[in-house]
């Protein structure tokens, strides 16, 4: 007896050291994700104000920002860092707004657990403890003013200033704990022979999802920074960094994941990067300099495309190395995986290209640039809406093997000789590219009028595929899988023939019919799912566990 009750003490101080042990670790993850935001000698354009003149057009000193007819927004910025971000978070303020509402609802549709979301959120604090420490004074300082203009709604989750910045790191985390199911983006370029008048173009799709809501509100940015370059870039609001842009040397970049490990602590934000590159490089040596100097936490390739040297290459970098692949031909391309001699033998990269859909887009790229020939800007459009998969099998709408995935947040075209630039328009990049003319835009700084400032004469039509029959369908494949996520019943024939070569839509419908408890159809739809195009190998392992957990559960009931 006396022995047990020793040894009910010991188990009681164990377990209250445990415990006290979990606090302080719960304390400290509480103090190092606490980030102070930087300090401000003058604040005084907080106190100005936006001036509305109607119809969407906003202005403020020489900043405007502007809805324009095609559904894009389109800012113009000037200034110092703080200043730059303050203005454009008064004249963006809705959107800024916006987008935090649907980043959030997206996370809660994904992660319904308020405890959990408790939780994630010191996990997050945890990975990005440092993450003012690796990002310049001059990008805390532009996020710091954007944050001004945040709402007061999500303070459970950090002040203003916390929640702005981790979100620049919002990609990265995603990217290596979602293992890229939200980020599968393809680019390339064209120059010398490979393009129909010889200069360099380049044309990217960005395909980052979180959700409809999240791509609705596109932010075509002109900045004039007072240190560096003067460029544009496709955003959002709230969001300072870069993923697609082109600056007034001609030097553009876009970024494209890779295969990356689950991160250990933050670095600096791959966005971030690729905002310096575009604002402080002029040709492809200073790009690799600026990109060698940064730390990152996950890996990414940054396509840089320059006018200087009329040809791109690829920055290809991991949070330990850095290798550039210059395919030393007149063309490149890039998908999900690493070319270079330094990276493409890594272990990481060996996976990618073994179960990932990379490489067979990438072939798939490779076969439009042969089948088209000498490459111009509508060409380079095609190409970007090209939905089908190798020699032209129609391998279903959606499929991640494809150029266009129909889940683009934007697409873009670079002539970066001339400084044009063509975004799309909604839906994904379906809808008409509008092009920009750098020369011109950065001319109407103080525009004090509401008007179009894109170049209506060099607009790419919208795809005639919104117009035709299978769009109406694929319409209805995506109504078949809302209802399904929000617990709604359907006829699961009827989203097989929304889409019937997509090798998804079987196996929603076999999802379904398994938590219905229909087993037989369940493993019918499955083992259909297995005739057509699977993207990844791990949908296609999952599939084979769902048939064999289906087959247990059949004969469970016999």
């Amino acid at each position: 007896m006396h022995r047990l009750k020793k040894a009910g003490k010991w188990l009681l101080y164990i377990a209250i050291s445990i415990i006290a042990i979990l606090l302080l670790l719960f304390a400290y993850v509480v103090y190092v994700s606490d980030i102070d935001p930087p300090a401000i000698a003058d604040k005084s354009g907080l106190q100005r104000e936006r001036e509305d003149h109607g119809n969407n057009f906003y202005t403020l000193g020489n900043n405007w920002f502007r809805k324009s007819n095609s559904g894009l927004y389109e800012m113009y910025v000037e200034g110092k860092p703080f200043e730059r971000g303050v203005v454009n978070g008064k004249l963006s303020k809705e959107l800024v707004v916006l987008q935090e509402d649907y980043f959030n609802a997206q996370i809660n549709k994904l992660i319904p657990s308020k405890s959990y979301l408790h939780f994630l959120k010191y996990v997050i604090g945890w990975f990005n403890r440092n993450l003012d420490k690796n990002i310049t004074e001059e990008y805390k300082e532009e996020i710091y003013g954007v944050s001004e203009s945040a709402s007061d709604q999500y303070d459970y989750i950090g002040t203003n200033y916390q929640r702005i910045l981790n979100y620049h790191a919002a990609h990265d985390i995603g990217h290596a704990l979602q293992n890229m199911a939200l980020v599968g983006c393809t680019s390339f370029g064209t120059w010398n022979a490979a393009s129909a008048d010889s200069q360099l173009i380049i044309g990217r799709n960005f395909d980052f999802y979180v959700g409809d809501d999240f791509a609705k509100n596109k932010i075509i940015a002109f900045e004039n920074p007072a240190e560096g370059y003067k460029f544009m870039s496709v955003t959002w609001g709230g969001f300072i960094g870069v993923v697609s842009g082109m600056n007034e040397k001609g030097l553009t970049v876009t970024i494209n994941a890779a295969k990356s490990g689950i991160p250990s602590g933050s670095a600096t934000p791959v966005s971030l990067v690729a905002r310096e590159i575009l604002q402080y490089a002029s040709d492809i040596k200073e790009a690799v300099t600026i990109a060698g100097k940064r730390k990152m936490f996950v890996s990414e390739s940054f396509l840089v495309g320059s006018a200087a040297d009329n040809k791109a290459v690829i920055i290809e970098k991991t949070p330990d190395t850095l290798d550039v692949y210059d395919p030393q031909s007149d063309r490149i391309l890039c998908s999900n995986h690493f070319q270079s001699k330094g990276l493409i033998a890594s272990e990481p990269n060996i996976e990618q290209l073994d179960k990932s859909a990379s490489p067979y887009r990438y072939k798939r790229l490779e076969e439009l640039l042969h089948e088209k020939g000498a490459n111009t800007v509508l060409k380079t459009a095609a190409i970007l809406r090209d939905r089908n998969g190798l020699h032209n099998e129609d391998i279903g709408m959606g499929n991640e093997k494809a150029m266009n995935q129909l889940i683009a947040h934007h697409a873009i075209i670079f002539e970066p000789k001339k400084l044009l630039v063509w975004v799309s328009t909604s839906p994904w990049q379906l809808g008409e590219f509008k092009a920009y003319d750098l020369h011109k835009i950065f001319a109407l700084h103080g525009l004090k009028e509401n008007q179009e400032i894109c170049d209506s004469v060099l607009t790419i039509p919208a795809d005639s595929f919104l117009y035709s029959p299978q769009y109406k369908r694929f319409e209805n494949f995506r109504r078949y899988k809302h209802m399904i996520s929000e617990g709604l019943e359907v006829n699961t024939d009827s989203l097989i023939a929304s889409n019937p070569e997509f090798y998804h839509a079987y196996v929603i419908a076999g999802d379904y019919s398994f938590k219905h408890k229909d087993f037989a159809k369940a493993i019918e739809y499955y083992k259909q799912a297995l005739t057509k195009e699977i993207a990844t190998k791990n949908e296609e392992a999952y599939i084979q566990q769902q048939i064999t957990a289906s087959q247990k559960q059949t004969k469970s009931h016999d």
